[in-house]
Parts: structure tokens; C-alpha cells; sequence
């Protein structure tokens, strides 16, 4: 019997003990630092000479891992094992690939502070923050499993006299996965374990910035029991593996989390029919955000402020969903942006193997250039009112930052800075502050402070978001609960997390038998 769904619980590093069981797995892991890791091919493990070197960005000098880097030989291998692999593995029952997925998950619940720490070294994730992130992985292998089992009875459809119709469900073939760094347990996680309990089999392509974390799950769902060849695990540049794995005629599903300059490229590529290609190619992608939380003038303005400074500094700003923009009526406006200033110059920045560190670095260096060359533009378009200080010395440190005073159309109101900025507009009205919410490309997240019943109904109507919030920050979607994607250039509005998303990895089948 399998229990009802429910969330992994978040761990609660006010105890001692939790405390120490984390510095543990902080100690143990920093002895694992700078190790190889292969490809994984068919069941076997492929070293090559040229490595993906993953550092960690709170400290350059610290080396997480050496993983090996694919080639297209290395790529055309791995899909004709994927291929190859996918007749037997599209036969085992949904249940038993469900089951597959509950080991994992055990396996990973009993190994969480290291998964965890492994997030603090590649990703630069302060605690809570990386424990977040491994709760999520594992929810999406419990949720997904669930889904399966529900999913492997078809749907009721009519039968007349003399006839019996089914429903069911049937995988689509070989998957290519490109999750990105800033999950890089739960999206990465989550994105390959949809096409596998589905009956996929998959090519794991992890962000350049984040691969050993992926290794290392990669070693679990073998431990699980993934036979050979259902995922094969290939890291390497996208402009060689990546584009030949989406070409690629065998390829029948391509699911990529990223920039929306990359996943309109991807999305392009896939539409075009290869020679020898017999299927459409489904592509699920979800490319980020440009997120608003409007403040009404009848509003909590303490949960205003602190719902704004959670949500566009929590890991640095690197979120899709991260709220970078705040539209806050006039009457309001100054108290709220006072209000937000000092909750801001009270977040500890550093290296996030302390307990005590609310923001840790930007990923790389390309991020802290691309972000600070925002703060300059900032500086033209707003006011600075906090931070927009930077420091790459050691690692890629950014103050928390925040602007006031933006136009709704400035480059800063606009365009996707992924990094630890907020910028502050004023609205007249509930009506414009709506409309600004909605006058860029991305519709992924938004969150709306009122007290005004009206403005929720107007807002559940007009903010035209994926993922809606009331009264609170608009990041930390859980799986099962918020099922997450967005609108517009945000991506497909996969949902993640919800009842829909397995579904876009099978095709259904109707079984019609005369009797």
C-alpha cells in the first residue's frame, strides 16, 4: 500500500542536532571535493581527457569535481543505447518504475545533509536554501511515482454492447534532459525522473556550472535499480552535445529549464523533421521570469516588505520565480520602500558554510559581470537605495540591491537580471499597478499584497501568471501543492509538480476489442 502524498519536511537547523548532523555532512563532503566523474554510457563509466571543472563560486580556488566531457561520438553512443534500452524499459509496469523511484527517494532522504552540502559547495546555497532544494527532489520522485501508479489505470472512457474500450497510456521514446544550475538537485531531479517513471528512457545533460551533483544522483537511481542504457548521463557544451542530442532524429522528447534566448532556440530546432524521423518532437520548457509583487494601499506593509526581500534575495535572486520587481501604490509607496531598505541592509552576505548566512555568491563570473553591469544601468534609469556593491576577489559576491523610483518600461523593469536586484515602481492605482504587473514578455510568478477582497478577484483574473500568490512572497512553489510554469515567453506552462505534468511525456492510446 502506498501512503498518501506529502511533502518533505524542511529541516530544522535551530536544533542542535540537526545543526551538527549538517556540519558533518559539510565535513565529509569537502573530503570528496575535486574527485573525477565520468560519463555514463550504456551501464558503463567513460572517462575522457577533457573535463567540465566545477568550482565553487563562494571560493575559485576550490575545486567541487572533475566531470568528463562528451562528445557527439559520446552523444550518439548514449541515444542508441537510450534507444536500444527503451524497448525493454517502456514494458515494466508503471508500478515497478514507480517503485524504482520510492527507492531512490529512500535512498536520498537517508543521505539528505549530503546532497545538501553537496548544494553549499557547487551552488553556493546557504542551508536552508539547499535543504530546500533536496526536500524538492525528493518530493518530485514521491509525487511523480504516485501519479504513475494513478496513471497506469488509464482514464474511464464509454463502452457500448458488444464492445470494450480502453485508455492507456504509452511512453513516447528516447528523452533529452537539460536542467539548469540553480536547482541543480530538484529541477535536475525532477526533470528526469518524469520520462523515466513514464516509461523513457533519458540523456541527463546537467548545467556545466553544477554537474557533480547530478553525478551523484546519477549513482543512486543506479542504485535504485535503473537498468542499463534507461539513463545515460552525458555533460558537455551545448553547441556540440547539446544541439546534436535536440537534432538528433531518435530524440522524441526534449525537456530544458533555462535562458529564454536558449529554449526559443531549442524550441526552434525541434520543430524541424529530420531525415529518417517518423514523430513530432514534444518539447517542455520553462525559461524564466520577470516577477511582480504589487503592493496595494490596503495591505500588510510589514508582510509587504519582508514578502519582497524573501522573495528577490532568497538564493541570491537566482530564481526564475525571484521577485525582482515590486509595484506599490503611491499612498504606500514610501513607507513600504523605507521599510524594504532596512530589512535589506540587515541580510548577512558570505560563504554558505556557516549556519548564520542568508545570501551567498552569484554562480560565475559571466553572472556577477552580467549582473553588475545591471547595477550601472540602475544607477541611470532609478535611484540606488541599497547595496550595489560587488566583490569577485575571492567569490562572486553581490550586495543585496534595491532601486527605487523605476519607470515601467526601463530596461530595469523589463529584462531578466538573475541576481540579488529588486526594483521599486510607484503605481496611482490597483488597475495600473495590474497593468504594469503585466507589460513584460514573461508571465511565470507574481504576488499580490491586499486586504481588499475585490482586488484578489480583479488580480485572480487580469495578473496574467502561472503561479499566483496572495499575501505572501512569490517564490517556494512545493510539489504537489503549486504545481509550477508559466505564461508568455516564461515557456509551455509544463507544470511541474501537478497532476498534468507526467502526461506530456506519453502519448494516449485508445484499445478498442469487439466481443
Amino acid at each position: 500500500m502506498v501512503v498518501p502524498y506529502k511533502h518533505e519536511p524542511f529541516t530544522d537547523f535551530t536544533d542542535k542536532e540537526n545543526k551538527k548532523a549538517f556540519e558533518e555532512a559539510l565535513k565529509l563532503v569537502k573530503e570528496e571535493l575535486g574527485k573525477d566523474h565520468d560519463l555514463l554510457i550504456n551501464g558503463e563509466r567513460v572517462s575522457t581527457e577533457d573535463k567540465i571543472v566545477s568550482i565553487n563560486p563562494a571560493n575559485k580556488e576550490q575545486i567541487v569535481g572533475r566531470v568528463s566531457k562528451a562528445t557527439k561520438e559520446h552523444a550518439e553512443r548514449a541515444i542508441q543505447a537510450a534507444d536500444e534500452a527503451f524497448e525493454g524499459w517502456r514494458k515494466w509496469s508503471a508500478r515497478s518504475r514507480a517503485e524504482l523511484l520510492f527507492r531512490a527517494a529512500a535512498i536520498v532522504r537517508r543521505r539528505k545533509h549530503e546532497f545538501s552540502a553537496y548544494l553549499v559547495y557547487e551552488a553556493g546555497k546557504p542551508w536552508k536554501e539547499a535543504d530546500a532544494d533536496t526536500a524538492e527532489a525528493i518530493d518530485f520522485m514521491e509525487y511523480y511515482a504516485r501519479q504513475m501508479i494513478e496513471l497506469g489505470e488509464g482514464k474511464a472512457i464509454e463502452s457500448r454492447p458488444g464492445e470494450q474500450n480502453r485508455y492507456v497510456y504509452t511512453p513516447s521514446g528516447v528523452a533529452l534532459v537539460i536542467p539548469p544550475w540553480n536547482f541543480a538537485f530538484a529541477i535536475m531531479a525532477g526533470t528526469a525522473v518524469a520520462p523515466l517513471v513514464t516509461g523513457n528512457t533519458v540523456l541527463l545533460k546537467p548545467a556545466s556550472a553544477t554537474p557533480v551533483v547530478a553525478a551523484k544522483f546519477v549513482e543512486v537511481l543506479e542504485e535504485a535499480g535503473l537498468p542499463k542504457g534507461v539513463l545515460n548521463f552525458v555533460p558537455g557544451s551545448g553547441a556540440e552535445v547539446g544541439d546534436y542530442l535536440v537534432d538528433h532524429p531518435k530524440t522524441s522528447i526534449i525537456t530544458f529549464t533555462g535562458s529564454r534566448e536558449v529554449g526559443t532556440r531549442i524550441y526552434e530546432r525541434a520543430a524541424k523533421v529530420q531525415p529518417g524521423q517518423q514523430h513530432l518532437k514534444r518539447v517542455i520548457v520553462e525559461m524564466g521570469g520577470k516577477d511582480t509583487i504589487v503592493v496595494d494601499k490596503d495591505a500588510d506593509l510589514e508582510l509587504a516588505a519582508q514578502a519582497i526581500v524573501v522573495s528577490a534575495f532568497g538564493f541570491s535572486g537566482q530564481k526564475c520565480s525571484a521577485g525582482s520587481r515590486a509595484v506599490i501604490l503611491k499612498e504606500v509607496y514610501d513607507q513600504v520602500r523605507d521599510r524594504v531598505v532596512e530589512l535589506t541592509n540587515e541580510l548577512t552576505l558570505g560563504e554558505t558554510t556557516g549556519p548564520d548566512v542568508y545570501m551567498g555568491p552569484v554562480i560565475d563570473q559571466a553572472s556577477f559581470d552580467k549582473i553588475m553591469s545591471y547595477i550601472e544601468i540602475g544607477k541611470e534609469e532609478g535611484r540606488l537605495v541599497a547595496g550595489g556593491e560587488g566583490d569577485d576577489s575571492k567569490g562572486f559576491f553581490i550586495k543585496p540591491t534595491v532601486f527605487a523610483d523605476l519607470a515601467p518600461k526601463s530596461r530595469m523593469q523589463q529584462e531578466e537580471i538573475f541576481g540579488p536586484v529588486v526594483c521599486l515602481t510607484k503605481a496611482d492605482n490597483f488597475d495600473e499597478a495590474i497593468e504594469i504587473a503585466n507589460n513584460t514578455e514573461y508571465g511565470l510568478t507574481g504576488a499580490v499584497i491586499t486586504n481588499n477582497r475585490a482586488h484578489i478577484e480583479q488580480a485572480k483574473m487580469d495578473f496574467h501568471v502561472g503561479n499566483l500568490y496572495f499575501n505572501r512572497n512569490c517564490t517556494g512553489a512545493i510539489v504537489g501543492y503549486h504545481p509550477f510554469g508559466g505564461f508568455k515567453m516564461s515557456g509551455t506552462d509544463s507544470k511541474a509538480g501537478g497532476p498534468d505534468y507526467l502526461g506530456l511525456h506519453m502519448q494516449a492510446k485508445t484499445v478498442s476489442e469487439m466481443y
